[in-house]
């Protein structure tokens, strides 16, 4: 083929690529930074159905088995960077997979629960009769300032925002993962999604769920959400 019939195209890493007749410039798409957003397991039975928030509770039984079903699943996966929470129950939850990943996770205290206010320590089904209000409707509440005592909207966005903008500078185009809670797991798709709070009611974050977000500078997309490994296993006969 003569110097004339090269085509100019560029591969990947930058280098030009010699193949064609016609003239063409190959763009490659940008590589995502990935985060795995993972919500703590199953908590001690006393908080079960209670606005726990920044009580600093201990896993259930149950949620350490969760925990090592986490670790079965994502145990052998590559992770660039690890963040977690600094709450005894995140902690636990994290443990396992650390140590089947044989590292550490660099702890962000950021990335603790939201304050409750007055709520913290009620029961769901309580909530009604001492505050006048629907439990199922907190995260309305809490965007819009309405439960005493907690946690001002602005200043919950803008802790996990700061934290955000940390991991995915530190973080930019690898994959991540980030072991939290389920308010934060919600402010992180708030903010990723360009979405109100209360909006993120749509979404469901079980107990040692997984959720698999892809961020690109114009492109935003949930590859996975609220997958339960545990429930998986039981399922498909691997606990």
């Amino acid at each position: 083929m003569g110097e004339r019939g090269l085509a100019n195209c560029w591969n990947c890493n930058g280098r030009p690529s010699l193949r064609g007749k016609a003239e063409v410039v190959m763009f490659c798409r940008e590589k995502p930074t990935r985060l795995h957003l993972v919500r703590h397991g199953e908590v001690d039975e006393a908080y079960h159905e209670v606005f726990g928030g920044q009580i600093d509770m201990e896993l259930s039984p149950n949620g350490h088995e969760q925990a090592k079903c986490l670790a079965k699943f994502l145990g052998r996966r590559h992770f660039d960077r690890v963040y977690r929470s600094p709450m005894v129950r995140v902690r636990q939850t994290a443990e396992p997979l650390l140590d089947a990943l044989g590292r550490e996770a660099e702890v962000i205290d950021d990335l603790r629960e939201v304050d409750f206010g007055v709520w913290t320590g009620y029961k769901w089904d309580e909530i009604q009769e001492n505050f006048n209000a629907d439990a199922e409707d907190w995260l309305l509440h809490l965007e819009n300032n309405d439960i005493a005592e907690a946690e001002s909207m602005d200043g919950y966005r803008s802790r996990i925002q700061c934290s955000l903008d940390r991991m995915m500078n530190e973080g930019a185009e690898q994959d991540l993962l980030v072991l939290c809670h389920g308010g934060v797991i919600r402010m992180l798709l708030s903010l990723l999604l360009d979405e109100s709070f209360s909006k993120m009611d749509r979404y469901e974050v079980d107990f040692a769920s997984l959720t698999v977000i892809e961020h690109r500078t114009s492109r935003v997309e949930i590859k996975l959400h609220n997958f339960a490994p545990w429930l998986w296993l039981r399922e498909n006969g691997g606990a």
